[in-house]
């Protein structure tokens, strides 16, 4: 079974085709592939299908390395897009392709850069959780963005210790990211993002979207620069709260599983 590894300012996917997949993709055999030791090593699994529904060009599915489905991953979503466009799925500048969040629609920059058009958001409201104040969005997945007072904060922040109890509280029903920020300038962030179901991690595309929405909700400029621990990303909100997110994505390898992992991947239910 062919497969390629991608990754996106650190946050690397395992990119998988349907109809080379001798089996559906189980919860055991996502944690199974994303294992760092003894599988491929991944914070995720994409998988793409073909679609005969007019105007897409592929359908996204998204699995955190812990099993569960995501809605959405602006990461992934890229690395699947820049995936679709060099493994000659379309030669198209602009396509589209569903995910379970809804239509994404992408525009091509270059061979490793593209923007996504990533729909309205949802303004959820703001409250208080485990001594922050937070605010809540829906980005096509749940988000809780809190805002802290300088770097120096953010940086001492223990987020395995202080993100998943916000991540399962029971106000998030279908649990949800948390991402930590901070204001550099008007339209710069600082941010830390906790994922759902995969913990801290190095950036996300949708938290940093969560959070250059609670940016401007409270005042700031628009585009927004989020600077992540794996580099930059550019987060624009419109009025309507419609946002672009733009970045980069590259291959890290591609390869073929073992006979040895197929099997056991077949034994898993």
């Amino acid at each position: 079974m062919r497969f390629e590894k991608w990754q996106a300012l650190g946050n690397d996917y395992v990119i998988v085709e349907h109809d080379a997949l001798p089996f559906a993709l189980s919860p055991e055999r996502v944690r199974t592939l994303c294992a760092a030791h003894t599988g491929v090593g991944a914070d995720g699994v994409l998988q793409l299908s073909r679609t005969d529904e007019p105007g897409f060009v592929a359908s996204l599915r998204i699995f955190n390395p812990e099993g569960s489905e995501a809605e959405l991953s602006g990461n992934g979503a890229r690395e699947a897009i820049l995936y679709l466009r060099r493994a000659g799925w379309t030669d198209q500048q602009q396509f589209s392709i569903r995910t379970a969040a809804g239509e994404l629609r992408p525009t091509i920059l270059s061979d490793t850069t593209c923007r996504v058009d990533m729909g309205r958001a949802r303004d959820e409201g703001t409250g208080e959780i485990a001594g922050f104040r937070y605010q809540r969005v829906n980005v096509g997945n749940p988000q809780c963005s809190i805002r802290v007072d300088s770097e120096a904060e953010l940086a001492a922040l223990a987020l395995d210790e202080v993100g998943p109890p916000i991540e399962t509280d029971a106000r998030f029903p279908n649990r949800t990211n948390v991402s930590f920020w901070t204001e550099l300038a008007p339209g710069r962030i600082r941010a830390r993002i906790f994922e759902r179901g995969a913990g801290e991690t190095a950036s996300s595309g949708t938290g940093a979207c969560g959070a250059a929405l609670a940016h401007v909700l409270r005042g700031g400029d628009a585009p927004v620069t989020v600077v992540l621990d794996g580099g930059e990303l550019e987060v624009d909100v419109g009025e309507d709260l419609h946002i672009d997110l733009t970045g980069w994505a590259e291959p890290v390898y591609a390869g073929e599983l073992s006979p040895e992992l197929l099997a056991r991947l077949a034994s898993l239910p």
